[in-house]
């Protein structure tokens, strides 16, 4: 691997780049070089409110390039998307974080959930993140309405806000649904109207619809060369490999697997037309990386976008401050959860101020109120990581040392 990224061409990428962030760009280039033939990855970055980076390389499909509007399955990326909204729709007087979801939303006071609020949602403290035992089959998942019925019956694991554990499908119908008893509109309405349509997004999609699945990329399928005295390609880690480790550290690996594996799971693919189309907010929310990195501008500054006020600055402070610092029940690691972001995850660089999300397939995106600066990237590889992959993490570092170039005169790795 270190052999592909030294030998690797500094400059197979497309796009716009500003010079104070070259480096950013050749290490994109560097790190999807070797692999351009399996697949295409794009990365935006707006710092102080505009676009500093805006660059893709590789292949949507066989033979099919990847383009500017290209948009990609993220995974739990969306997560931060829609806990945005959310943040909108407080901002508006709709709902809050301290007011019982039952309140507006009655059947869901069930099995002891009167008390719970959007704060316990947002930050992974409700404790309804299994979901293998709540569905008999995963094929439930495309079933919108059928999964907020589930979720209305469901039973918390664990006192409410007395423990924590990342809920990693449960939470967008938890959030999702919960705006929409609050306002009485679809999901989808109001993404358009508080974010979409505002930030003038030009991707972004929980159910994407059937006019736009030709902008999506796939993953790729392609019979890897295997040269004389190398090994097979690694492939990605089984759930059961890490059971151990897990042991180890005190978690219990059965609550990773109710979390994030349904039972039937095999009959579902986030990559396929039908679960595209469905509404599965924590999973299958497909964006372009300029859609992502504007949505963490706008937080980057704040809650403010070209002079519209989206979130209000007491919303802003309540959104960003971290609910607890300790390792949750899923999470192999420390996440420092917010109200619906976690840390940013680097080769060394600290972010104070910085929050994001990132999805399982590792892709992420996250911004930095402290130092006016957003980021995304986006990819379809065929890869799995609970907590993104080294070229996200090492992204997200070179993108934070330039900005401190500018900012503080010198780069520096920590």
């Amino acid at each position: 691997m270190l052999k592909q990224y030294l030998q690797a061409n500094p400059n197979h990428y497309q796009g716009y780049v500003d010079p104070r962030f070259q480096s950013v760009a050749h290490l994109f280039s560097r790190l999807q070089d070797a692999r351009s033939a399996y697949g295409g990855a794009a990365c935006v970055l707006y710092f102080q409110g505009e676009k500093v980076v805006d660059i893709y390389t590789g292949l949507v499909a066989v033979d099919s390039p990847w383009q500017a509007n290209t948009m990609s399955v993220c995974y739990s990326t969306g997560k931060g998307v829609l806990a945005t909204l959310a943040h909108i729709l407080v901002s508006q007087g709709v709902l809050s974080y301290d007011q019982p979801i039952a309140d507006y939303w009655p059947e869901f006071a069930q099995n002891g959930k009167g008390k719970m609020t959007l704060r316990h949602v947002l930050s992974h403290q409700s404790g309804l993140f299994d979901i293998r035992n709540n569905i008999a089959d995963a094929t439930e998942m495309l079933d919108w309405t059928h999964m907020l019925d589930v979720f209305e019956r469901a039973q918390p694991r664990f006192a409410i806000g007395e423990d924590a554990a990342y809920q990693p499908l449960s939470f967008g119908w938890l959030v999702g649904g919960a705006l929409e008893k609050a306002t009485g509109k679809r999901l989808t309405e109001l993404f358009q109207t508080y974010l979409v349509e505002p930030l003038e997004l030009d991707g972004a999609y929980f159910g994407a619809p059937s006019a736009e699945l030709k902008r999506i990329a796939r993953p790729i399928t392609r019979p890897v060369p295997i040269q004389p005295n190398q090994k097979s390609p690694t492939k990605v880690r089984k759930v059961s490999l890490l059971d151990k480790a897990m042991q180890w550290s005190g978690q219990d690996p059965q609550d990773f697997q109710d979390g994030m594996i349904p039972k039937g799971m095999k009959k579902v693919s986030f990559y396929h037309d039908d679960a595209i189309q469905a509404i599965i907010p924590a999973a299958n929310g497909v964006f372009t990386a300029n859609s992502l990195a504007k949505v963490y501008a706008m937080l980057s500054q704040k809650g403010i976008w070209k002079g519209q006020q989206l979130i209000r600055p007491d919303v802003f402070s309540e959104l960003s401050r971290v609910q607890y610092s300790y390792r949750d029940r899923v999470m192999p690691i420390p996440m420092h959860w917010r109200l619906g972001y976690h840390r940013i995850l680097t080769l060394g660089k600290t972010a104070e101020q910085g929050f994001g999300h990132m999805g399982f397939n590792g892709s992420g995106a996250w911004g930095d109120s402290e130092r006016g600066l957003s980021f995304a990237y986006t990819h379809n590889f065929a890869t799995g990581s609970l907590t993104g992959d080294y070229r996200l993490w090492a992204l997200s570092q070179e993108s934070l040392r330039c900005v401190d170039a500018i900012l503080k005169g010198k780069k520096g790795w920590f």
